[in-house]
């Protein structure tokens, strides 16, 4: 295959950085290739996808040297207008690209701007709603989308200019794990029938590595990536999935990329192993913090019904998560908590206070709430202001030592003095949570924090929630992170179309699903087994 995307000693520094991000950086990627995108959090796996159009510096600024060439062209000479025929970009938050409020006139925007043909900008939109399986959305309003439908729709407008190369930024990051394989089967056949080249940064790579043809792993800022077939990367790099770190402790070769993989492994392994006992969680005799009562809610009048005489109850000193399909209810509920929304029907109850009737600003002394977006709970110039801000919002006095501290917790300390929209999503995801966590909440609502989370910070924030709730705190995460439920909650409740499922201990409810089981899990079928960390400790 033809080199169609080569870099020639380049570099790239943002403005007032210390340092590059991408330095002296020599790459080729063939054309036809599907390459995964990885590594830290904050390495620059995102800003080397920006480079590839000239988002980077065109928009965000910053100092270039050496030389890129994509399909032949200068990013940096033609600027992202003059790339975007040649390449589509889907960014971490999806709502950065929309410009219109309606999905189908979303998707027919870039090609009303190139002048193309009634005929054709019909035929190309039906073709991307029929891709991404969103055919049921194209008149609906953008702001009455769910994350993960907001996401698909992002992909689809890309591919309507039908780019030669695609890159995207953790598209499966909000996405269920049914609407996330739809996704990358669609990927994978754009690859494979129209040779489409792809570019995808991800960080949950159970979802990703048995499609791509190679990995570009990102060590961090200023040091040479190394780009490879899966296997020989993952062998190397610290930052693996589940099945592939279990692999790589028990000494497997080949290391399984899949479970079919590893099926044989595991067969061999399965008489040394002894379960240990898992308690089940039950009430700890303290009244339900979050109780939820036959809740209703319609979004408009006469529309499609959100939430369906739902009940639930959360209590203190448990954490609980809360899964089903994209649109199923989950963020709905959480801002039913918070205040943000009000009931049709039904009862909401936070602490003892009616969620609905209780002012937002009192409510929020003791219920933290961390949206999918976190740049919506961000308002300063710097790190360090972001926690001093709440800390005045909450009447509490400064303390820079402990904001310190707990931004050290979370990883971030040394960003103390940034801007926060400097930092990457992971890193204004943690900084977010920073905030909320400020005024010791008794109770948290957190809905989809590890987006932009790699693996070793999800480990470090799971550790942290479990402290949380070992201390008494109530928490509700609505997540579709299969791995961070597996490894940190006591309950999972699954929505369906507004109403709760199922709902039971997590090991049970979770070995017993299909699509919200943990690698592990799938391999071994057994409520004992839901980590690599179960399966090494059961080792005789």
């Amino acid at each position: 295959m033809s080199p169609l995307i080569q870099y020639q000693h380049f570099s790239y520094r943002y403005p007032d950085a210390a340092r590059p991000v991408l330095h002296d950086l020599t790459l080729t990627i063939p054309e036809g290739a599907f390459v995964l995108v990885m590594g830290p959090s904050g390495a620059g796996k995102s800003t080397f996808l920006r480079t590839l159009n000239g988002l980077a510096p065109h928009f965000y600024g910053g100092v270039v040297a050496g030389q890129v060439r994509v399909g032949g062209r200068d990013p940096i000479e033609a600027s992202p207008r003059g790339m975007a025929d040649l390449v589509g970009m889907v960014f971490q938050d999806p709502e950065a690209g929309f410009v219109v409020d309606v999905v189908e006139d979303e998707l027919a925007f870039a090609l009303e701007n190139f002048g193309l043909p009634q005929d054709v900008m019909r035929k190309r939109v039906e073709e991307a709603l029929d891709q991404l399986n969103i055919a049921h959305l194209r008149h609906r309003p953008m702001s009455q989308l769910s994350g993960g439908e907001k996401q698909r729709v992002a992909i689809a407008a890309a591919l309507t200019l039908h780019p030669e190369i695609l890159a995207l930024d953790e598209p499966t990051s909000q996405l269920d794990p049914q609407a996330a394989e739809e996704v990358l089967l669609a990927l994978r056949q754009l690859n494979e029938d129209l040779g489409l080249t792809i570019l995808l940064s991800e960080h949950r790579l159970e979802r990703v590595i048995h499609y791509v043809d190679a990995i570009l792993y990102w060590p961090g800022p200023g040091h040479a990536p190394l780009l490879g077939p899966p296997r020989e990367i993952l062998a190397q790099v610290p930052l693996t999935p589940p099945l592939v770190t279990l692999g790589k402790a028990l000494g497997w070769d080949p290391l399984p990329l899949t479970i079919k993989q590893a099926r044989p492994w595991a067969r061999a392994l399965r008489p040394h192993l002894r379960g240990r006992p898992h308690p089940s969680p039950s009430p700890n005799g303290h009244p339900p913090a979050i109780r939820v009562e036959g809740l209703w809610h319609t979004y408009e009048q006469g529309g499609q019904e959100a939430l369906r005489g739902l009940s639930l109850q959360v209590h203190p000193g448990e954490f609980v998560a809360l899964m089903g399909r994209n649109g199923s209810g989950k963020t709905t509920l959480l801002k039913h908590l918070v205040g943000l929304l009000r009931p049709d029907r039904g009862r909401v109850e936070v602490l003892g206070m009616d969620a609905g009737r209780t002012p937002t600003e009192v409510l929020t002394r003791r219920v933290a709430y961390l949206p999918q977006n976190p740049e919506r709970l961000l308002f300063t110039e710097r790190v360090a202001d972001e926690l001093a801000f709440s800390r005045r919002a909450h009447g509490l006095p400064p303390d820079p030592e402990a904001d310190r501290a707990l931004l050290a917790r979370l990883g971030i300390a040394h960003r103390w003095d940034r801007h926060p929209h400097d930092l990457s999503v992971g890193e204004k995801q943690r900084l977010a949570l920073a905030a909320i966590l400020v005024p010791e909440p008794e109770v948290l609502l957190l809905d989809e924090p590890t987006r932009g989370l790699d693996y070793e910070q999800k480990a470090e924030l799971a550790a942290i929630l479990r402290a949380l709730r070992d201390a008494g705190k109530a928490i509700l995460m609505a997540t579709h992170d299969v791995e961070l439920v597996a490894a940190a909650t006591d309950r999972v409740v699954i929505l369906g179309e507004g109403e709760v499922v199922v709902e039971g201990p997590s090991r049970r409810v979770m070995t017993e699903s299909l699509v919200f089981a943990s690698q592990v899990n799938k391999l071994f079928r057994d409520p004992h087994f839901l980590t690599p960390e179960d399966v090494l400790a059961s080792l005789e």
